[in-house]
């Protein structure tokens, strides 16, 4: 692991048949940072994620979190892991306190400590108001503040947030954007995140790395991407088009479109 360095890739590559769905993908990412994953829909984004969250094996090359290696040492590296995926992963037929009582309890925390963790992640989170509502009652932005806060019980090194905001509205995108900033001040918890905002991107992300065809085309700061284009006022979409040769698409194809509708409703 590379001195200051939380995560790391080398040659990272997964093939499906004939498909290389990632290419030797080599990067990492430092501790404490946010870093955003950015590509149009096919680009590897997704199937980076379940690598680096032991979801799906690698077909070559390597990746360690936290210095524990993704295919020899699974089960360390998930200790080392937070996952908030993009489709709903609380129940919504229980309260906010019964979600986290049961992750506290998959994540073995000690008897003893669960009811302060519980605590503090619903008060961190600012939900401890409604501890003991259903979650079916609460809005999209309260869902995705109780997502992070279980995902953040067992204390991870990183975060990983897939479309971290999608169906939400502006103010409950504000809403998490302030908690994935407050998460990184507070705990020094490094974020690695997907989405399509740019806008999200620009104002979260300490660097970004666009993904097309499932190859790492550029990795760096969004200031310094847009000022390589070397054209005034340009944007992150300016840069994404520049890499990734297309603009970004919200919908995407069917099974994309599919999926991010049924994220949509879920959190209305």
């Amino acid at each position: 692991m590379t001195n200051g360095s939380v995560l790391e890739t080398v040659e990272l590559t997964r093939r499906f048949g004939r498909v290389t769905a990632v290419d030797r993908l080599t990067t990492r990412v430092l501790a404490g940072e946010i870093f955003g994953l950015l590509g149009p829909n096919g680009a590897g984004k997704t199937t980076t994620i379940k690598m680096l969250t032991t979801l799906l094996p690698p077909s070559s090359g390597t990746a360690s979190v936290a210095g524990f290696d993704i295919v020899r040492q699974p089960s360390q590296a998930r200790r080392m892991i937070g996952y908030v995926p993009q489709l709903i992963s609380v129940d919504g037929q229980v309260t906010g306190y019964e979600n986290l009582w049961v992750f506290a309890r998959l994540y073995r925390i000690p008897r003893d400590e669960r009811e302060v963790r519980i605590h503090d992640a619903l008060e961190f989170m600012g939900l401890s108001s409604v501890a003991n509502v259903l979650v079916k009652n609460y809005s999209g932005g309260m869902i995705r503040r109780l997502e992070m806060a279980q995902a953040m019980m067992h204390r991870p090194r990183v975060l990983f947030l897939d479309e971290p905001t999608v169906g939400l509205d502006p103010l409950a995108r504000e809403a998490v954007w302030d908690q994935i900033e407050l998460l990184r001040k507070t705990y020094g918890t490094s974020v690695v995140l997907t989405t399509h905002y740019m806008e999200e991107a620009d104002r979260l992300c300490d660097r970004v790395g666009i993904l097309h065809l499932g190859k790492l085309e550029v990795v760096d700061r969004p200031a310094a991407l847009k000022a390589s284009l070397g054209k005034a006022g340009a944007t992150l979409q300016d840069v994404f088009v520049r890499y990734a040769g297309e603009e970004v698409e919200l919908g995407g194809g069917y099974r994309e479109t599919g999926r991010t509708r049924r994220a949509a409703v879920r959190l209305e």
